[in-house]
Formats: structure tokens, C-alpha cells, sequence
């Protein structure tokens, strides 16, 4: 029996319902009744088993005053070489490894936000509501994947006339497709709608659509600067990756002034630190990574071969007189400069200052439903989507500045050819070929 079935067929019986119900009477009861000196106990006991340490008294959650920080300093460190060194590999391996490393990211952080709003009694009694959330999940990214992908799907088996007719017809249904998927869905919803379950039933429905927007709106712009260059994706994901763990260093030896009260371990001299710290990376990173092909040259294919392209003029070195206000004692008075290494200011400038506040939406996220991390699958990091916080923010902005300053806008011969190849059927282009040749031979 499928758990389609299942879900329509299984009934909660009236003492489930009951019992449900009086846990969440007794919840509120007890949250209305209790005592103020139960209340403060209860608040003791919470500040007792976080990590924040006690000076003179007074809770102080500055990492500067942590007693236990040099421990959780040693295993976020840890898990911060592992974290880095799987990056780069998977790097190393292409664009189709690392869409493949989003999309793992993507499963993670749905399935962290997801359990936010889990209760164990009502899902005992809705045991399809699980597998829906999925549904609705894998449906969202069928259609966004498939918008970013399927021009380049085309590109790869254009050598296979079977396969190309296959996957032309794919991406011509791939709407309607993903619509199909989608009422089927609304359909499983309505139909396993019970009696004394609807307000947490539409409650998880429209907390799965907030999520599939969350996920899936930075994962499609993410993906995009993926395929127009590794560069796109690498050095933005890199900033941030910079940002946090100077703030972290700075913060952790130097922090004194509480920076905002929705992250109580953030202060100003983590935040100032690590601003300028990442600006400079920026330019520096820009410079390095912008001399390797494998990085600049976009994918227009989902093969995993090596690239090699003419080097677009932002990556070309240029000379570079340093102003005059340089003291006399510096050794250079003229360097080479990738005009790559201007833009990277501008995505340095964002990722110190405007990404981290994604973090602080994260964090009054968390305080708002009481918990200090997403998830516990990064010792000393929390889960997927306490890393992804600033991320998510960044590659939006990559994005929208890579073609709103850099993209030329102007039609070009690549992508005519890539409109053709998506939009026509064989027999089309076989047509418009001829009439080329024609036009060729006449002129």
C-alpha cells in the first residue's frame, strides 16, 4: 500500500485526538499558571546549560569572557579545516560536483527547517505529512533545476538524436510537468485534512512554501553564478567563509562592546576586524583565482572536462600606477591589476557589511523559537543553515551585480545558438540552416 494511501486511509482514533489535544491544553496551562519563581528557576536552568560564563555574577555571553571558549575554540577549528578542505575539493572537481554539493546543502537545511515546527503527537496522527513536505520539496527544485539546467542539458547530448529528442520534449513539458506534480500535491493536502488537526495542517503547508522559497530563491541564483564562471560562486562563498571566521578570531581575543542584541557573542571589534580583514581578501583573491581558466571560463555544457577559454578582459592584467600619497618607503610604484580586482571590492565591501546581518535575521529566527542552533550536524557550527545565514544573502547579491555591472546585455552568437537549440525542434533547425545557406549564397 502506498503512503499515499496510507495517509487517506489512517484514522487517529478518538482517544489519539483527545490525548493531542490535552497535552496542548496542559502546554498552555502550564504556561499561564506557573509561578514567577517557577519561571525564574526555569530560566536558570537554561542559562545554566548554554555556553555563556558568569563574570562577577552577571550572565556575559562575550566569547572574550567564556570559560570553556579555548575548547570550543579547538573544535571549531576542526571542523572548520574539514569543512574547508571538502570545499576545495569538490571545487577542484567542477561545476556539476559543486551544483550537486548545493543541492546536498539545499536536502540538509529543508530538512533542519522542517523539524522546527514538528510535533510528535499530531504527526503521529498525520503520518503522510512527512512524506508531503517532500513532495512539495523535490517538485520545487525539479522546477527550478530545470530552468537553470535544461539549456545546458541540450547542449550536452545535442550528438545523440534520440537522446536530444528525449530531452527537447522534456524541457518543452517542463512547466506543465512540475504543475502536474505540484496539484497532485494541493490534492494529497486537501484530501488528509482532519477534523482537530486543520490549524497545524495548514500551519506546516504554508511554513514548507516559506521554505522552498528561503531555499530555493539563493540555491537558483547560486547555481546560475555557478555555471557563468566557478569565480562567481567560489570568491563570494569565500568572503563570507573569511568573514565569519575573523569575526569569530577577533571576537574571541579582543571583544568587548556587544555589537546587537539579537547575537549576544557579536561584538564591534569582531565586526570592525573582520570588515577590514575581508575587503583585503577580496582584493587579493581576486587577483589569485582570477588567473585560472578552470574558475573564469563558463560552462556552457553539464560535461566535467576542463575548460579553456579566451580570457574575458576582466581577467587580463592591466598596469597600475599607485597614487602618489603612497609613502616614499614602499617598494612598488607601479603593479598589475585584473579589473576583476575592483568589482571584488565591492562584493568585499557587502560581504563585511550588509551579508552578516543575515546571520542576525537567523538569529532573532532562532530566539523566536528558542533554540540556539538549526541543527547539530557541525561540532561547534550547528547545523547546515546556521553556515548558510549570510550565504544565502551573498549569492543573491553576486548574482544581481554580476549581470546588472558584468554580463554584457548585448545578443551575441552563443546565445542565439543556445535559443535555438532549446526552442527548436530538429526539423526546424534543419530548416533554418537551408535558409542560412541560402541567405549566405545570395548575399
Amino acid at each position: 500500500m502506498s503512503q499515499f494511501q496510507v495517509s487517506v486511509g489512517h484514522r487517529c482514533s478518538p482517544l489519539e485526538v483527545r490525548s493531542v489535544n490535552k497535552a496542548k491544553d496542559m502546554e498552555e496551562e502550564s504556561n499561564v499558571s506557573s509561578s514567577p519563581s517557577t519561571r525564574l528557576r526555569h530560566r536558570k536552568q537554561q542559562r545554566s546549560s548554554s555556553a555563556e560564563a558568569v563574570v562577577d555574577g552577571n550572565p556575559s555571553p562575550l566569547l572574550v569572557n567564556d570559560q570553556n571558549k579555548y575548547k570550543s575554540f579547538m573544535v571549531r577549528t576542526y571542523s572548520t579545516i574539514w569543512m574547508i578542505g571538502g570545499f576545495v575539493m569538490v571545487v577542484y572537481m567542477g561545476h556539476l560536483y559543486i551544483t550537486a554539493m548545493v543541492l546536498v546543502i539545499q536536502i540538509f537545511m529543508a530538512k533542519e527547517l522542517f523539524n522546527l515546527l514538528r510535533k510528535a503527537p499530531e504527526d503521529k496522527c498525520l503520518p503522510g505529512i512527512k512524506h508531503l513536505n517532500w513532495h512539495f520539496f523535490f517538485t520545487a527544485m525539479l522546477f527550478v533545476y530545470g530552468r537553470i539546467l535544461s539549456q545546458r542539458l541540450a547542449n550536452t547530448v545535442t550528438a545523440d538524436q534520440f537522446l536530444y529528442r528525449l530531452v527537447s520534449g522534456l524541457i518543452k513539458y517542463h512547466m506543465a510537468i512540475c504543475y502536474l506534480l505540484y496539484i497532485i500535491g494541493f490534492m494529497w493536502f486537501i484530501l488528509t485534512l482532519k477534523k482537530k488537526m486543520y490549524k497545524y495542517q495548514f500551519g506546516q503547508y504554508a511554513w514548507t512554501h516559506m521554505i522552498l522559497i528561503v531555499v530555493f530563491t539563493q540555491s537558483s541564483f547560486t547555481v546560475a553564478n555557478i555555471f557563468e564562471g566557478i569565480f562567481w560562486f567560489l570568491l563570494p562563498a569565500s568572503l563570507i567563509i573569511i568573514n565569519d571566521i575573523f569575526a569569530y578570531i577577533f571576537g574571541f581575543f579582543f571583544g568587548r562592546t556587544p555589537l546587537i542584541k539579537l547575537s549576544p557573542k557579536k561584538t564591534w571589534e569582531g565586526f570592525i576586524g573582520a570588515s577590514v580583514t575581508t575587503i583585503i581578501s577580496a582584493f587579493f583573491l581576486a587577483n589569485i583565482m582570477g588567473r585560472f581558466p578552470w574558475l573564469t571560463c563558463p560552462r556552457q555544457d553539464l560535461s566535467t572536462g576542463w575548460l579553456q577559454c579566451d580570457a574575458d578582459p576582466l581577467f587580463k592584467p592591466e598596469p597600475f600606477t599607485l597614487p602618489a600619497w603612497i609613502p616614499g618607503w614602499f617598494p612598488w610604484k607601479e603593479m598589475e591589476v585584473l579589473p576583476v580586482q575592483w568589482h571584488s571590492l565591492c562584493l568585499g565591501l557587502f560581504a563585511s557589511i550588509i551579508a552578516p546581518f543575515g546571520g542576525f535575521f537567523a538569529s532573532g529566527f532562532k530566539r523566536a523559537f528558542k533554540i540556539k542552533d538549526f541543527g547539530d550536524s557541525i561540532p561547534g557550527h550547528g547545523g547546515i543553515t546556521d553556515r548558510m545565514d549570510c550565504q544565502m544573502v551573498m549569492a543573491v547579491f553576486a548574482y544581481i551585480y554580476l549581470q546588472s555591472f558584468i554580463v554584457s546585455q548585448s545578443v551575441s552568437v552563443d546565445k542565439i545558438l543556445d535559443q535555438i537549440l532549446t526552442n527548436l525542434t530538429l526539423e526546424e533547425q534543419q530548416a533554418l540552416f537551408t535558409r542560412l545557406g541560402q541567405m549566405i549564397g545570395y548575399s
